[in-house]
């Protein structure tokens, strides 16, 4: 057997294992799960939406216990109402949501329509993250088209959007520098339109390497890159090469099975043990997080997800 061959099996019999762990107790209602052990070198988070409004309908109240059972000290993209909930349990929200309305990745920086009322309500929220001791906004570049919403206005071209972004980030960029919170860019997946949540036809910052290099045009260390593994897996791949290329501008990380947005299990194409390791390795210090849609038992899917990025 090859040490390749020994690595991989080494991968299976932890995703195996870590699938047959029974949950030893799980109480009706909110529910109580047993804990596991973590070694925190990753930081790791919720992503609120997968098991709240995409998944099994988890309230915030089982997203806290089930996060602290986990050694996941966040749970993300929850808006300011839900912090004093975290805080209760000792958790904390690695990321906060934009605060636009509707499908938050729609109405971005590129678009000069959309410029105010992007600024103000991520204004806001980076003013509720320093009061609440957030440390991350998320941002978009939104779609290409001139109406968001209409494809038949037609398509921005990549420079204009790009110059577009970064006119609106250098805006608002004081402002998250004065406040210590870091304004983090999402780049997605355009190829993967079987499901709203699996890919975003349409949205304008779908290259990693031309967001990375729009992001350092800003020239702030408070706007920084959203780098999601699974959406770089489909778009540009060669994942940790580019998170050493980009390490300069990451500020988060997002993951997700490939293909189809669902668990860190084999079924799935991306080798997360070494992408973790590399992390590691360039110094990042920031949270990962958990944002599959779960297509079994969210919990032992959560815990595989887990036990895989701990590394």
């Amino acid at each position: 057997m090859t040490d390749r061959t020994k690595r991989w099996w080494s991968r299976r019999d932890v995703l195996a294992a870590t699938a047959s762990t029974a949950v030893t107790r799980v109480l009706a209602g909110e529910g109580e799960v047993a804990s596991v052990e973590t070694t925190g070198r990753i930081k790791q988070s919720i992503v609120s939406w997968c098991f709240g409004s995409m998944g099994d309908k988890w309230s915030i109240e089982k997203q806290c216990q089930v996060a602290r059972s986990l050694g996941c000290p966040s749970i993300e993209l929850t808006g300011p109402e839900h912090w004093p909930l975290l805080k209760k349990h000792g958790l904390t929200c690695a990321i906060a949501p934009n605060g636009m309305p509707g499908a938050p990745y729609v109405k971005g920086f590129n678009n000069p329509k959309y410029r105010e009322e992007v600024i103000s309500r991520t204004t806001q929220m980076i003013d509720a993250c320093a009061e609440a001791g957030v440390p991350a906004v998320i941002a978009f570049t939104g779609f290409k088209w001139r109406d968001a919403e209409n494809p038949v206005s037609g398509a921005m071209p990549d420079g204009e959007a790009y110059e577009n972004c970064v006119t609106g980030l250098k805006q608002i960029a004081g402002h998250a520098e004065k406040q210590g919170v870091t304004i983090c860019l999402e780049h997605l997946n355009t190829r993967d339109d079987s499901h709203p949540m699996k890919g975003h036809p349409g949205y304008q910052g779908d290259d990693v390497d031309a967001v990375a290099a729009m992001l350092r045009r800003v020239g702030s260390e408070r706007v920084k890159l959203l780098f999601d593994i699974y959406h770089v897996q489909i778009m540009n791949g060669d994942v940790i090469r580019r998170i050493e290329q980009h390490q300069d501008v990451i500020g988060h990380i997002h993951t997700a099975g490939n293909p189809g947005r669902g668990e860190l299990d084999d079924t799935q194409e991306i080798n997360y043990p070494p992408i973790m390791r590399k992390l590691l390795e360039i110094g990042y210090a920031g949270y990962v997080g958990q944002e599959f849609i779960p297509t079994r038992d969210p919990l032992a899917g959560l815990r595989e997800a887990v036990a895989v990025c701990d590394v």
